[in-house]
């Protein structure tokens, strides 16, 4: 069973430089899998999707990028402000083709512009209609739709629409659009997944990013801790190491054994080099336990030292499956 029965949307945040694009793609896979069909949207304009997927840019048209194990199929979207905005008008106004008409005009940035709210509603307006659409029988379009949301310091004012717009209007279809999203966005049919490192800035954004969710009631999913690196030392190498007082002897049987020529000064440098090692991993046991008071599922996605490749994105995607989180 995945930890997320029910959830609809899978909004992925976290600090730039985390690998937030890489974990919403494998997600998205794991979520596809037996079969499954979901939507990968991204809102920055970075075209991350498509480098991890290996195809051509990604424009408003919902496209399949990848196959997930069983069956599955993974869509990609752009979501880009100026459609979104042209969308709009049609379905709200019925402008057809005076909507593009407006755009030669520069209306969009001017709106955009004295109403920095709209565009976060058009985005996560297009977001909230791919949850939501239906085919002729009924049954949704997508079993689930993830969105590679903004980085952690910027995706609570995003999200929360309701506040974005309400000095933009208190009636009409803004509104009532508005209105909408909130509801999906404070339901459990969303989960804000946060990404982080085991690293003291990304752990506290994820932190705080946590607790200003909690307190506009937008429901927050795991904490997925990215690019964990296996330990070199056990308990009392540990210790031993941050004493410079390893056993140097073995070290030197170690070396003569991968046939590597050694020094007392190479002696020395890896004596350093573990030191620094087994103070990292004081380091990380620390983000551990700030992130376990955050009480959230965590999932761990282990460093890969040859980078991030469609291959690599696979191999990420089961071990999520594995965790329980799809």
């Amino acid at each position: 069973m995945s930890d997320w029965e029910g959830v609809r949307l899978h909004v992925v945040t976290g600090k730039g430089g985390v690998g937030k694009t890489t974990v919403s793609a494998a997600l998205a896979l794991a979520l596809a899998a037996n079969g499954h069909k979901v939507l990968l949207a991204e809102v920055e304009g970075r075209q991350g999707l498509a480098h991890l997927f290996d195809v051509g840019p990604l424009d408003y048209t919902e496209r399949r990028i990848a196959s997930a194990p069983g069956g599955g199929e993974v869509y990609g979207l752009a979501i880009d402000a100026r459609e979104a905005m042209h969308e709009y008008l049609t379905l709200f106004y019925k402008l057809g083709r005076a909507a593009r008409a407006l755009d030669r005009v520069g209306f969009v940035e001017f709106a955009t512009t004295i109403a920095p709210g709209l565009r976060d509603v058009l985005l996560t307006g297009k977001t909230y209609e791919s949850t939501r659409r239906q085919t002729s029988g009924g049954a949704y379009v997508y079993d689930a739709v993830i969105l590679d949301a903004p980085p952690t310091g910027r995706v609570t004012r995003f999200l929360d629409v309701n506040a974005s717009v309400s000095s933009l209007a208190r009636v009409g279809p803004v509104h009532r659009q508005a209105t909408s999203i909130t509801k999906l966005l404070h339901s459990p049919r969303t989960a804000v997944h946060v990404v982080t490192l085991l690293e003291d800035m990304p752990v506290q954004e994820a932190v705080d990013t946590v607790t200003e969710l909690g307190e506009t009631e937008i429901p927050v999913g795991a904490v997925i801790v990215n690019q964990v690196r296996k330990p070199h030392l056990n308990g009392e190498e540990r210790i031993l190491a941050k004493q410079r007082e390893l056993d140097r002897e073995a070290i030197v049987a170690g070396l003569q054994a991968a046939a590597v020529p050694h020094t007392p000064a190479t002696l020395d440098r890896l004596a350093a080099e573990a030191a620094d090692h087994a103070a990292r991993l004081d380091l990380e046991d620390d983000a551990r336990v700030d992130l376990s008071t955050l009480e959230r599922p965590m999932y761990d996605l282990p460093h890969l030292p040859d980078g991030i490749d469609p291959t690599a994105v696979y191999e990420l995607a089961e071990i999520l499956q594995e965790q329980g989180a799809a």
